[in-house]
């Protein structure tokens, strides 16, 4: 190293001359040393040049050249490697730079704005440093009118930096539609790309810039018809692809309606040619994506894109070799493809769960695609976290068909790697993990009793105890699942794993799905007879309070509605009735419920009563007697003249 910064140290020392004409010389020379040559711009960085260009470029004293040499320098030793972008940082480079703006010299602030552009896209460069003080961003705007590169710079710096709703608001306060729409139809190829760009990030999944976006017009043309024309397919596909993205995004937010023709006509085939093998892996990679999202929620869509270009069986290339025969020429092609090829098959599992969710047709062709089934077992134990999330999502996708959840997925053993992913991934997986064992516990469901043997309630009691709110309702409501028309062991098992109080615990939850899921399991374990009897001789002092907080408490219709029928099959025991008839405050709440102005608690309520007074069943004549001292028959009398026939025949 001292001999290699030996032979670098004259041009740092030249830096200090006295004779400013020197100075300039030293930069210049230092300029053409650096172009290009990683290793000189590390010898430079580590002798101590980047203090010194910055103090010339900050100081008045320096020529207006001086201090634009400066500017290209720096930016020379940031287009390096990381660590010279770090060491950038660390000198403060940004402030100086952002300062340099405010000359009025033209070229000084192309420079700046030059090296600006390449320390931001660097993914070392934080990108709240541009919003430290909201003044620059307004400078910034100011500038876009003085050239066609300022245009261009400006405008990547922002896309690169525009990271989520907080940063979309700043640009979006500051005027960035009004300034950056009328460059989509500048001369310069790079300025309308930047200025598509921008709008591609500035309105993703932002209602707000999407509905302004709809309504702007350059030259007389609205916004989505020069989006529309950028996706000819005589344009050039980065272009195609980032006016299909703004468009997506638009469409997402409901400022354009999911049949509109340039959505239909233009946006979904376009985004579809990008899945064409021929396309590199990025363009594949962002194609599928970006289709996957535009039509996750709406079903004509799914139907289109599944029938446009074979498209589910084009996706089957996405395992297979990553580039295709033509492309193998280039080895450092070959290369980096084989490095990214987890995100072709993470963006393939993506578009297969959206264009699965919600057509069993469609799903059919999926799971027939060539070893589709295994290909989404092998993603489930991928290394990278993204594809196993992405395959999850493709299996929770297709386990929505009954034919699949006992065919494929049977044959398949799709319930071991599923139950293997459940054991310690991170919560945005967890999520859709256990929501596709909920389905596949359905009582229809032949995965159901392997997944019991291999300790699923275990697992699912302890989803119920999460801080996350979308694993306590899952994991509640595959108990709820598990616990339809089971033996009943396995209802015990489920009573002993959860244990009273964390049944309390779900039944005061503020969310009232994990609370409606948990009224569900009660009721699912509360059927048949010796089930019922078996249950409320162990548990049924704890049930009995768990009813009467609810039926006290301030809960909608459907909760008490749903409690009301957990006493009813109560009410259906052959021991477990006597629950309910030595219970006074009980049986004055149904009598309450028969009376009710809500037509469903009342028919609830009246169930109760029914299942207590079978004549058939011993005892009954007392229960009868009791009831009718409670002043139960003048409320059915009065219920009989109901103008609510099911309130009559019952």
């Amino acid at each position: 190293l001292q001999e290699v910064t030996a032979s670098s140290r004259h041009y740092v020392d030249r830096l200090f001359d006295l004779d400013p004409q020197k100075v300039l010389q030293g930069v210049i020379d230092m300029k053409n040393a650096v172009i290009g040559n990683n290793k000189q711009k590390a010898n430079l960085i580590v002798l101590g040049a980047v203090p010194r260009l910055l103090y010339l470029l900050q100081q008045e004293t320096s020529s207006t050249e001086l201090r634009t040499e400066c500017a290209v320098v720096l930016g020379s030793l940031a287009m390096g490697t990381e660590n010279n972008v770090k060491s950038l940082l660390d000198c403060h480079i940004i402030p100086a730079l952002l300062q340099g703006l405010l000359s009025p010299d033209l070229k000084f602030i192309e420079a700046c704005l030059r090296c600006l552009r390449t320390i931001f896209i660097s993914p070392v460069t934080p990108e709240d440093l541009l919003y430290t003080d909201t003044t620059v961003i307004s400078h910034l705007m100011g500038l876009l009118c003085r050239s066609r590169y300022t245009q261009e710079y400006i405008c990547q710096i922002f896309s690169h930096c525009c990271k989520g709703p907080d940063h979309q608001t700043i640009l979006f306060n500051r005027g960035a539609v009004q300034n950056i729409a009328h460059l989509l139809v500048s001369t310069s190829y790079k300025v309308r790309m930047q200025a598509l760009k921008c709008f591609s990030v500035l309105a993703f999944e932002n209602p707000q810039v999407s509905m302004t976006l709809v309504n702007v017009s350059v030259d007389g043309e609205l916004l989505p018809q020069i989006f529309v024309k950028m996706l000819q397919r005589d344009k050039p596909i980065e272009m195609q692809l980032t006016s299909a993205k703004c468009l997506t995004s638009m469409c997402r937010a409901g400022a354009i309606r999911t049949d509109d023709p340039c959505i239909v006509l233009k946006t979904l085939p376009c985004l579809v040619r990008m899945c064409s093998k021929d396309r590199l892996l990025e363009e594949r990679v962002e194609g599928a994506e970006t289709l996957a999202y535009l039509i996750e929620t709406d079903v004509e869509l799914q139907r289109m894109a599944s029938i446009t270009d074979h498209l589910i069986v084009m996706l089957a290339d996405y395992f297979k070799y990553p580039s295709s025969v033509s492309a193998i020429t280039d080895i450092k092609r070959l290369d980096h493809d084989l490095k990214h090829a987890h995100e072709l098959r993470q963006a393939a599992f993506k578009l297969y769960a959206s264009l699965g969710a919600n057509d069993e047709d469609i799903r059919k062709k999926i799971i027939e695609t060539e070893n589709m089934m295994d290909r989404i077992v092998n993603g489930l134990s991928e290394s990278s976290i993204k594809v196993r999330l992405a395959a999850v999502r493709c299996l929770h996708s297709l386990s929505r068909s009954v034919q699949q959840l006992r065919t494929s997925f049977q044959d398949h053993a799709v319930w071991k790697p599923l139950m293997k992913v459940l054991q310690n991934a991170p919560n945005e997986i967890l999520v859709v993990a256990s929501s596709t064992l909920c389905n596949l516990l359905l009582e229809f469901s032949p995965s159901k009793e392997p997944i019991l043997e291999s300790g699923a309630i275990e697992l699912l009691c302890s989803l119920t105890q999460s801080e996350n709110l979308a694993l306590r309702v899952n994991g509640i409501w595959a108990l709820m699942n598990m616990a339809f028309q089971a033996e009943q062991k396995i209802k015990s098992d489920i009573l002993r794993g959860l244990s009273t109080e964390q049944l309390f615990q779900l039944l005061s939850d503020s969310d009232v799905n994990v609370l409606m899921k948990t009224l569900g399991l009660l009721r699912n374990l509360l059927s048949t007879r010796p089930h019922i009897d078996h249950i409320m001789s162990t548990h049924g002092k704890q049930i009995m309070q768990a009813v009467t907080l609810i039926l006290e408490g301030e809960h909608n219709i459907e909760v008490k509605e749903q409690t009301l029928c957990i006493l009813a099959n109560i009410a259906d025991g052959t021991t477990a009735k006597e629950l309910i008839m030595t219970n006074d405050d009980i049986l004055q709440k149904i009598k309450y419920y028969m009376s009710h102005s809500n037509a469903k608690l009342q028919l609830a309520a009246m169930f109760c009563i029914s299942n207590l007074i079978w004549n058939e069943e011993e005892g009954s004549q007392e229960r009868q007697d009791k009831l009718r001292d409670m002043g139960i028959v003048d409320i059915l009398h009065k219920l009989s003249q109901s103008s609510d026939p099911n309130l009559c025949d019952k």
